[in-house]
């Protein structure tokens, strides 16, 4: 596969950015095998946003011959006191409901689940010992505490909020992650990105640990791994204030997120047909709106991504059933008002209903809905 179509491929949408397409591409020329990892804290029900947009990628940076990972962050789960700080049920959790989830995702994208390797965080720890947490004290004697004061956000925690010590460990150590399993593709939705400019930025100053290397004439030289980000998917929600200020669109869209925090205004990768019909039905979705528009933009991110396609049925005396071959047709009739809510938005929620069936299918087997419904138990205690 030429240079062109390994970049096209990787950088395909959901992509949104690449530090830097240039070190991609020199990585590639040079022939340096890629390996890629993804990782998720162990919490709640996993949502289509996690599951689906990570999964796109996975099967894209397959195409690609990008060996591929997904990296179970026990430890960190812990840390951030989620399924109530219990580490023997986070581990279970881990190695049950996610990497099946995860697994299911990734075949239902087109992806190879078998060739995507699975590490959970405390294993990994156990395995390396004393090289991995060299490496965890060197990014920290690299980075300065209001550093890590600020990255703390992509624990989901408000800059400047009062937290425990450990939680100051959690970026220090996500960092470390890349470096211990000799990553050199960080691949993470947006909120992630502090973690990885700190990669970047200590890689040339990991003296004792596991700093990246490649040839380069007759010498090796160290060089920073390549992070590269997909967005946020919106949750169904109305934004605090609408219409939004001129200029604050990006900062809102940031903010409004899916969160499984939010039951309502997110689809779970198990969710039934008619709950997510139910969700669909009564999301925010303007009429001729297309800048903040959380069904278009579901239908941009995953709707277009996987099924190519979106037919909407409708009576005659509305304009009769339209078959879109593309995101920007669907964008442009919505935009001059030629399709109303009502009408996409039932089309939609089939189309993810469609997506997830083999996912749901597969929890409502007796044994898989046990494990299912002992998490479902968990988060609704917290």
């Amino acid at each position: 596969m030429d240079t062109k179509t390994k970049l096209d491929l990787i950088k395909a949408p959901p992509i949104e950015e690449i530090l830097t397409e240039a070190d991609l591409k020199a990585a590639i020329e040079l022939g340096i095998p890629l390996k890629h990892y993804i990782g998720f804290e162990i919490s709640g029900l996993l949502h289509l946003g996690q599951g689906m947009l990570s999964a796109i990628k996975i099967a894209d940076f397959q195409k690609a011959g990008v060996d591929c990972s997904i990296f179970l962050a026990d430890y960190h789960a812990w840390i951030n006191e989620k399924l109530g700080g219990d580490l023997d049920v986070i581990k279970k959790t881990a190695v049950g409901y996610y990497k099946d989830a995860f697994k299911l995702a990734i075949d239902a994208a087109g992806g190879d689940s078998d060739k995507v390797k699975f590490v959970l965080g405390s294993d990994l720890y156990t395995k390396l010992g004393n090289d991995y947490w060299t490496t965890v004290v060197e990014v920290a004697k690299n980075t300065n505490l209001a550093r890590i004061k600020r990255s703390i956000t992509i624990a989901g925690r408000a800059e400047g909020e009062t937290v425990n010590f450990a939680m100051l460990m959690y970026p220090v150590m996500q960092v470390a992650d890349i470096f211990a399993q000799g990553i050199n593709l960080a691949h993470a939705g947006a909120d992630q990105r502090k973690a990885h400019v700190i990669a970047r930025d200590v890689a040339g100053h990991l003296k004792y640990s596991m700093p990246l290397k490649r040839k380069h004439g007759d010498h090796e030289e160290i060089y920073k791994p390549i992070a590269i980000h997909h967005p946020l998917i919106l949750g169904l929600q109305e934004p605090p204030v609408w219409p939004i200020p001129e200029g604050k669109l990006k900062e809102v869209i940031t903010s409004m997120k899916m969160s499984k925090s939010k039951p309502n205004t997110c689809v779970f990768l198990t969710d039934s047909e008619d709950s997510i019909k139910a969700k669909l039905m009564a999301a925010f979705c303007p009429q001729k709106e297309i800048d903040y528009n959380p069904v278009l933009n579901w239908c941009k991110y995953i709707v277009f991504k996987l099924n190519k396609e979106l037919k909407i049925e409708r009576p005659t005396k509305y304009g009769g059933n339209i078959h879109f071959n593309s995101y920007d047709d669907l964008e442009g009739v919505y935009a001059k008002g030629d399709l109303h809510p009502a009408d996409l938005k039932p089309a939609v929620a089939q189309s993810i209903a469609d997506i997830l069936k083999p996912i749901r299918e597969y929890f409502e087997t007796p044994k898989h809905h046990a494990m299912l419904h002992e998490l479902e138990m968990l988060t609704l205690k917290k």
